[in-house]
């Protein structure tokens, strides 16, 4: 089934629906809705701001009028994945993982403002963050959490419809999830695919995000609608998996050979990869994959990460 990458909803067949949005890089994140014949339906994921989340709920109102949401999910703690949590429905059953609600709570919307909006006085920064961050607005979101946590695995009834919650991370942040939808044979993977866009590995480890595609695989799904990026298949797995495994072999090289992560990052060449959206993020999975060889380094901070992201796209 070929899904059309266009801005707005689509429908996937079975009673589900994807809502896009192109490109797919910072802060353009895909949203579910999954439908039930016995009338309620299952929202996954919000968007990064209030203007977003409430164009894409009014676009989902003909079918939500008649299958209202009853429930939500958000996939992980990022902004652009929960910061329209508060427009919805009082009432609904809002689901997330402790550590995803654990990271939603450390990065609210006041300190991704302030990082991304603010005058930090590096003109390098600021370009890259006007780039990347300037089409949002954060003014007025607040911060709402899910309040029914699960953790592992979790099986919900939207209506007559058998839904499955899988948690699979670490991997791009401290706890990633996925919506799979076994009748229709579609699973919402959440951040753990970028299509057309670099993968970023927030937290690790490379090889816990490959063990999560191996799960996505196993799946054996007819469609998986990705974090950001156009609906895929099983060769979409594939190509975040030869990513992840090229980025930390090439980094591995640099490890031995006594480089430091940032120069590491500059040096490697990024081939068939190379036209992929977002390839600033090789500065983050580089350092990843350093703390993965090394254990007990410390992790920078996500300002510096950003700054070194910056600065690798200024260069490149």
């Amino acid at each position: 089934m070929t899904i059309p990458y266009t801005k707005g909803l689509h429908e996937l067949g079975d009673g589900l629906h994807a809502y896009l949005q192109p490109s797919g890089g910072w802060g353009w994140s895909n949203a579910g809705l999954v439908t039930s014949a016995g009338g309620g339906s299952l929202l996954v994921d919000t968007l990064f701001d209030l203007k977003l989340t409430r164009d894409m709920l009014d676009s989902m109102r003909a079918i939500t009028d008649s299958h209202p949401i009853e429930a939500a999910m958000n996939t992980h703690g990022n902004g652009d994945h929960c910061f329209g949590n508060q427009l919805l429905p009082s009432g609904v059953a809002l689901y997330g993982t402790p550590v995803a609600v654990e990271e939603m709570q450390a990065a609210p919307p006041e300190l991704v403002s302030f990082l991304f909006k603010g005058d930090h006085g590096d003109p390098v920064f600021t370009a890259f963050a006007r780039e990347a961050f300037g089409p949002f607005d954060w003014e007025g979101v607040e911060l709402r959490v899910p309040s029914s946590t699960w953790e592992g695995r979790l099986e919900l009834s939207v209506g007559e419809r058998s839904v499955t919650f899988i948690e699979l991370g670490p991997a791009h942040t401290q706890s990633d999830s996925i919506v799979h939808v076994p009748d229709a044979g579609v699973a919402f993977t959440g951040d753990l695919l970028f299509i057309g866009g670099a993968p970023i590995v927030w937290a690790g480890t490379f090889q816990n995000w490959l063990d999560a595609c191996e799960t996505i695989l196993s799946l054996h799904a007819r469609l998986l609608v990705p974090g950001h990026g156009p609906p895929t298949d099983d060769e979409g797995v594939r190509g975040v998996m030869r990513y992840l495994e090229y980025v930390r072999a090439e980094a591995r090289k640099r490890f031995d050979a006594g480089l430091d992560a940032e120069a590491a990052a500059d040096d490697i060449d990024l081939g068939e990869f190379a036209d992929w959206g977002d390839n600033e993020r090789i500065a983050v999975n580089v350092d990843s994959a350093y703390r993965e060889f090394d254990p007990a380094r410390e992790p920078a901070p996500a300002p510096e990460l950003f700054m070194r992201m910056a600065r690798w796209a200024a260069r490149h």
